[in-house]
């Protein structure tokens, strides 16, 4: 084979796994949108925090492919949910679920690169799920509940209220994020990380 045969065949294989791989990340947004369909409260919370499985494609998609792709099936996820749905929320709530669901892929799928094994893979979602909880109180403190609360007119001290019927401890905004958004996303942590740690195995061949 010449020089320039051989060249043009590396080309053709390369393209063609960036074509894959593409494919791959719209297959798993497609899929991600799907799941956040079927949502559910949990009792931690008040309802309008929704449980939903949409992460398990994400997690799986940032540990085949690494963080830039889970972060691009994040967005995927909910520029097709908002297609198909609209936004309830000005896109507040969507801003929230991009947010919170890049800070539990990123960091999990860059530490799963360094440790690729079960182990790692068990400690990159430990450390995921906690990155994720911490930035879901902040980002809830700071920006979403104060910006849900002026877009709708709907005063803080109303939201804090449907978390003090929660939990009787609750007056202000930062103890309604640490004793219902942080373990509510403390709650989903595990179950997509348990979920995504079983099934995985199985996925990363047809994956990869």
């Amino acid at each position: 084979m010449s020089t320039n045969s051989a060249a043009v065949t590396m080309t053709n294989r390369a393209q063609a796994s960036k074509t894959r791989r593409l494919v791959q990340i719209a297959v798993l947004g497609a899929i991600a949108a799907v799941l956040m369909l079927f949502e559910f409260p949990l009792p931690v919370a008040p309802p309008f925090y929704k449980l939903d499985f949409s992460e398990i494609p994400i997690m799986i998609g940032g540990f085949a492919m690494g963080p830039v792709a889970g972060v691009l099936i994040e967005a995927i996820k909910i520029v097709i949910n908002t297609l198909l749905n609209g936004t309830s929320t000005m896109f507040v709530g969507e801003l929230g679920n991009f947010i919170i669901g890049c800070a539990m892929v990123v960091p999990a799928s860059l530490i799963y690169r360094k440790l690729h094994t079960r182990k790692g893979a068990l400690v990159s979602m430990i450390i995921g799920t906690l990155v994720m909880s911490a930035i879901g109180v902040l980002v809830n403190a700071f920006i979403l509940l104060p910006t849900y609360a002026s877009a709708f007119h709907w005063p803080l001290e109303d939201i804090i209220a449907m978390g003090t019927a929660i939990h009787p401890s609750i007056n202000s905004v930062m103890s309604f994020v640490l004793l219902t958004v942080l373990p509510f996303n403390l709650i989903k942590g595990a179950i997509i990380c348990a979920i995504t740690f079983v099934i995985y195995k199985y996925l990363r061949k047809i994956i990869k």
